[in-house]
């Protein structure tokens, strides 16, 4: 699961920055995920370290009677833009000095690996599995590491144009294993009617502040 919405006015590209909550829209659509899980068999509840994925994760584990577990391999992955406002005209990128953090997108060269996000996403997953064998586990992680995992699962490139993501906030990225191998992938979106136009999956990211910075 991707996190809900945060508070963030400022626009700022949070990555890994500690201190970005859930906003009270975010809170909302936590709480409408959890709702849409009653059913599940969930045994296993595990989340990124950073507090939005943790805040996110504590209304599922609390109706299926079951703690936060936290695993750093979900944690959001790295990125020399943090802490910066990011955009063409508007940010960081306004800045000659940080043009050459973008000479090789294919890496990328402004961040974590794709594939070292990969081999840690694989590892958490296999994890979570494990200690949820034979029932359900929920992970809940951030935009980039999820897309960059399925895309592998699924066979993609792993490089890609952002704005493409099939990855909105609060959603669910399923992955469904026998014995050890994943055989399906399937997406979801039960607070889709929560989430702001601007920031549902393939939408442009709207000027100004209030932006979907960080994920």
């Amino acid at each position: 699961m991707r996190h809900g919405e945060v508070h963030n006015p400022d626009g700022i590209l949070y990555g890994r920055l500690p201190g970005y909550h859930l906003s009270e829209l975010g809170r909302r659509m936590a709480d409408r995920v959890a709702e849409s899980l009653t059913d599940n068999d969930i045994a296993h509840v595990v989340a990124s370290p950073l507090e939005r994925a943790q805040e996110t994760a504590a209304p599922i584990a609390k109706a299926h009677g079951a703690d936060v577990a936290t695993d750093e391999r979900l944690i959001e992955a790295g990125n020399s833009f943090q802490g910066k406002t990011f955009g063409v005209g508007d940010g960081a990128l306004r800045r000659p000095g940080n043009w050459r953090l973008l000479r090789n997108p294919f890496k990328p060269s402004w961040g974590e690996p794709y594939l070292d996000q990969v081999v840690r996403m694989m590892g958490a997953l296999d994890a979570a599995k494990d200690a949820a064998r034979g029932r359900e586990a929920v992970c809940v992680s951030h935009q980039l590491p999820i897309w960059t995992v399925r895309s592998f699962v699924e066979g993609r490139r792993l490089w890609h144009d952002p704005r493409k993501r099939e990855c909105t906030l609060a959603s669910l990225t399923s992955f469904t294993y026998v014995g050890d191998k994943i055989v399906s992938v399937g997406y979801s979106e039960p607070a889709r009617d929560l989430v702001p136009p601007h920031l549902l999956a393939g939408a442009r990211p709207a000027k100004g502040k209030g932006k979907g910075f960080g994920a």
